[in-house]
């Protein structure tokens, strides 16, 4: 579909076709990637179970390194979007240019600083011995690659905020494509044991994000770069960080939230964090299409806030909301009756298996209450009122989950499951604060200025 049409169908077609045509390819681009981390988690698994906790371990590190490039992207796609919606294509460039060069330059310095601290970070968080060893690994590998993950998110916030999501999806999953073909030959065959893991998934994102770039200087409609656009502009750079800052902190901050949460979950033993991490990865099938409607609200929120449609940026929230606990109604009953054989798959102990099962089952159980959660960040972060995002986000983890995990491991006799229902009740609360935040209607005022007559 053309740029204009696209635009077209954002702006005035029928609401459940325009989330839909918007979130499929996300959907099927995050289900792509949950193949791979699963596929990822398959070949390490040959490694022994503590491999897999150690990849489980740091993950939070490197979603907390993440972050920050998410953010400037979520900040990029907000008010590309509304620019799209006001016809203002020629402001939308100029932030497309600033988004590619702060990207570039912000991931390459946390690169270095990251790869320099890993092995103070692993050591903090608790890993000794084998895990130790395996999780620097890892680790110092990922941070070497950063910039091609940042560039990647800076490409696709460019494309989403145009309403291109197909694009991005296709990329991407060619790229993962690609990692799961060299997982295996690194991995096993070149015995290159976890650290394959990590190789394969930098040359994987280096490849393809530096070509989506390139296409975007080739680009017939919509958005196309030049050099001139690279260069520092002062003025856009400083409107595009002070959107993005809040979803910098509020991605970044809840990424550290995790990282506390692993070494809670750490402190119960090496077989619930195995447990813990097997358990979100097989979640994450049913999660990640709730994610891509999340993703293409902001979308349709920012455009339609950019032509000044407050009642249909309303409507794709309410429709919004409808789809998203249709999946997840959908998906987690599925997975509620075929968890323990799917978690079957990823470990031999039996130990692990119980923890895994068990918290599976909990989890899907209470999962619409994600939707709601995915809802409301898309609904905040697409109409540029990211500080309300960061509220949702941070107070989810620091506000109530860390605290709910002390208060049920000290005064109550729940044991490992203390992690699993502070899971559930945070996300319970969180949803009813989301909700009476979204009914106060600040979320409607767009955060672009008129044009200048």
């Amino acid at each position: 579909m053309k740029f204009e049409q696209k635009r077209h169908l954002i702006l005035n077609g029928n609401m459940t076709k325009v989330i839909i045509t918007l979130a499929l390819p996300i959907m099927l681009n995050n289900f792509i990637q949950t193949i791979y981390n699963l596929t990822d988690t398959y070949w390490v698994s040959k490694l022994g179970d503590t491999a897999v906790g150690a990849i489980t371990l740091v993950w939070p590190v490197i979603f907390f390194m993440m972050a920050l490039g998410i953010g400037v992207s979520v900040g990029g796609t907000a008010l590309i979007s509304q620019y799209t919606g006001s016809d203002r294509m020629d402001e939308a460039t100029k932030v497309a240019g600033q988004i590619i060069s702060f990207s570039t330059v912000f991931s390459i310095i946390l690169g270095v600083i990251g790869y320099f601290a890993v092995p103070a970070i692993v050591r903090f968080m608790g890993a000794e011995g084998a895990m130790y060893d395996l999780a620097v690994e890892f680790l110092s590998i990922i941070f070497l690659g950063m910039p091609t993950m940042f560039i990647f998110f800076a490409f696709t916030a460019i494309k989403q905020g145009q309403g291109d999501t197909f694009t991005p999806m296709i990329y991407g999953g060619i790229s993962v494509a690609l990692n799961m073909i060299l997982d295996p030959i690194l991995i096993l065959n070149l015995d290159l044991g976890i650290g394959g893991a990590a190789i394969a998934t930098v040359i994987s994102r280096g490849i393809f994000s530096l070509y989506a770039v390139y296409t975007l200087f080739l680009s017939k409609q919509g958005i196309k770069l030049r050099r001139s656009h690279l260069s520092l502009n002062k003025k856009v750079l400083y409107k595009l960080i002070k959107v993005a800052w809040p979803a910098s902190i509020g991605q970044s901050t809840a990424a550290l939230g995790f990282i506390v949460l692993n070494i809670f979950i750490f402190s119960f033993g090496e077989s619930t964090i195995t447990a813990f991490g097997i358990g979100n990865r097989i979640n994450s099938l049913i999660l990640m299409p709730v994610m891509g409607i999340g993703n293409a609200l902001a979308t349709i929120v920012g455009q339609n806030l950019g032509a000044d449609n407050i009642s249909r940026a309303k409507k794709a929230v309410r429709t919004s909301t409808f789809l998203a606990t249709a999946v997840l109604i959908f998906g987690g009953t599925i997975l509620f009756i075929l968890a323990g054989n799917v978690v079957s798959n990823f470990t031999n102990t039996p130990e692990v298996y119980e923890q895994a099962t068990y918290y599976l089952k909990l989890i899907v159980a209470s999962v619409p209450l994600m939707g709601f959660f995915q809802v409301f960040v898309g609904t905040f972060q697409g109409s540029g009122h990211t500080l309300m995002a960061m509220t949702i986000m941070m107070g989810r983890l620091w506000g109530l989950r860390i605290p709910l995990i002390l208060i049920f491991k000290n005064f109550t006799n729940l044991g490992t499951n203390s992690v699993w229902y502070a899971m559930i009740l945070s996300n319970l609360i969180i949803c009813i604060i989301g909700y009476g935040m979204y009914m106060t209607g600040r979320w409607q005022k767009k955060i672009i200025k008129k044009r200048a007559v």
